[in-house]
């Protein structure tokens, strides 16, 4: 689903009440940066699993924007904790994962807690504001059984929005020595994707 100009530029989150859970300093800086950018007004910052707990139970969210890195607990816990514990319509809420991990194990990861997609650091606006919108667009039926709560994925296979790709001139960030290559931006759209399966 590629995005035309004149749907970027009518998009505005003016309205919409959302929860940033990032690390401070330079990621959750970057992160309300590109938000505020789309119009964000009312965005709830935690730094930490126990305040976006606490948040989460008395605010109602549009939208979740989660790191899976978290000075208190891992942030896929804390999304499946939401998917499973957290109040109406809370529980229901788009989750987008924000991390510099990409490798297939961890968007495994982030698609088997419950979140609607994951996106590579370092952001940049147009993937985040094409994912949104993707979630947005996507209104996928929620499953709830013993081993996953969380969007559905044998929905229908539209895929990620088009787009140009990761920008080839990106430092890798020193982040420690990897277990497995990190998937690209357009490797976690496909993992994450609904796919249509015959039953």
């Amino acid at each position: 689903m590629a995005l035309d100009i004149e749907s970027r530029a009518r998009f505005n989150l003016k309205s919409a009440t959302i929860l940033l859970v990032e690390t401070p300093g330079v990621n959750m800086d970057i992160l309300s940066q590109i938000l505020m950018g789309f119009g964000a007004k009312a965005m709830h910052r935690c730094d930490s699993a126990v305040d976006a707990r606490t948040t989460i139970g008395r605010t109602e969210m549009d939208l979740m924007v989660i790191s899976p890195f978290l000075a208190d607990e891992c942030g896929y816990e804390l999304v499946q904790w939401i998917r499973r514990e957290a109040p109406d319509p809370n529980k229901f809420a788009p989750i987008i994962m924000v991390s510099p991990h990409t490798e297939q194990s961890k968007v495994a990861r982030a698609r088997d807690c419950g979140a609607h997609f994951l996106v590579a650091k370092p952001l940049t606006p147009a993937v985040i504001l094409e994912r949104i919108i993707w979630v947005a667009r996507s209104q996928r039926p929620f499953v709830s059984c013993d081993t996953y709560v969380g969007p559905e994925r044998r929905f229908k296979f539209e895929g990620p929005p088009a787009t140009g790709g990761r920008r080839r001139d990106d430092l890798p960030e020193t982040v420690g020595e990897a277990v497995e290559p990190n998937m690209s931006q357009d490797q976690i759209d496909a993992l994450m994707a609904p796919r249509k399966v015959a039953i």
